[in-house]
């Protein structure tokens, strides 16, 4: 059975993104499917419309499926996860800068990120789905509070990581590779 990865770009990314070519190039060389879907309307990312493009995309899901998302793609992992049926179980899932809180700016980044924020989910359910559950952080990231890693541990038993100076892990901080996400894919 092929191994199956999907790489879901944050709000106003895109698939040729920072280290997404990289790390699709890497995967593939080890014999991974690699799919990095271009989410609608990035620059006003819906929660619906974003967990029915990933649905659309990943069509049935396995123990050889891993999802990878950079930061509002991962929200849009969380959400996707929550909708699975019960007896579906994911390989694995690594979060890069991801969020459950934000530094919000301006009142339209307040607009577009509060469904995100102030939407509930069901932790549970979504455990049910995977049993790894990696998160990664930056030690200088000015959108995700470092906060963030304490919630991803309790609410999920997220395995954690901080690396130092990577900002938000955009392609906009000079972030072109990312070892440690490859190498996390690798060991699961």
């Amino acid at each position: 059975m092929d191994k199956r990865v999907f790489i879901v770009h944050g709000w106003d990314g895109y698939p040729d993104e920072g280290w997404f070519p990289w790390l699709k190039q890497e995967l593939e060389q080890r014999g991974f499917q690699v799919h990095v879907p271009a989410m609608p309307n990035p620059a006003k990312p819906k929660i619906s419309a974003w967990v029915t493009h990933l649905a659309k995309n990943v069509g049935d899901v396995d123990e050889h499926t891993f999802f990878i998302g950079h930061s509002i793609g991962c929200q849009t992992i969380l959400r996707y996860m929550e909708s699975l049926s019960s007896n579906k179980k994911v390989g694995g899932v690594v979060f890069v800068a991801p969020f459950f809180t934000l530094n919000l700016k301006t009142n339209e980044e307040k607009s577009i990120a509060l469904p995100w924020l102030e939407t509930p989910m069901d932790f549970e359910k979504i455990k049910q789905h995977a049993t790894r559950f990696f998160a990664l952080f930056s030690d200088n990231d000015n959108d995700v509070p470092i906060e963030n890693k304490t919630l991803f541990e309790q609410r999920l038993g997220a395995v954690t990581a901080v690396e130092h100076n990577k900002g938000h892990f955009s392609g906009s901080d000079g972030v072109k590779d990312l070892s440690s996400v490859l190498n996390i894919i690798l060991s699961l």
